[in-house]
């Protein structure tokens, strides 16, 4: 664990969660392991995975200098629920899988079927949230 300043959180790893685990929450963890610079464990995963990424979502992100076209959906686990620090889903309820692990939610639109144009502001929504979840850890975003 990484020393930390007085009254900050040392988180190590990061968890995001959504249904499919092929768009929302793919962008989130492209954006935190490019914004941490690698410094935080980054990992995505769904509850009912899809069969691949939404194209637009690789698109989207390769605007953002962030490739994901060799990531796959997943499924979320309740091993992997408790191997990671924090973990935050975007539009779905963990409660039943979760076990008591803490989690946060991130209200964002559902980007299944949305193309480039209309998944642009999602994505730069996550970005945002990206940025301030760095802040709250006291991890300097990377250039």
């Amino acid at each position: 664990s990484r020393p930390t300043k007085e009254g900050s959180m040392a988180v190590n790893s990061v968890l995001f969660v959504c249904v499919s685990n092929a768009g929302r929450s793919q962008m989130a963890a492209g954006f935190l392991t490019q914004l941490s610079g690698g410094s935080i464990a980054v990992e995505s995963a769904g509850t009912e995975p899809a069969d691949a990424l939404n194209p637009a979502v690789i698109a989207a992100m390769l605007e953002e200098g962030i490739d994901l076209r060799d990531e796959e959906p997943k499924a979320v686990s309740p091993d992997l629920l408790w191997q990671v620090d924090k973990v935050i889903t975007l539009g779905v309820d963990l409660r039943p899988l979760s076990g008591g692990v803490r989690f946060d939610d991130w209200d964002l639109p559902e980007s299944g079927g949305l193309q480039l144009a209309e998944l642009r502001p999602i994505r730069d929504a996550i970005k945002g949230r990206v940025l301030t979840l760095l802040a709250e850890f006291n991890a300097p975003a990377a250039a």
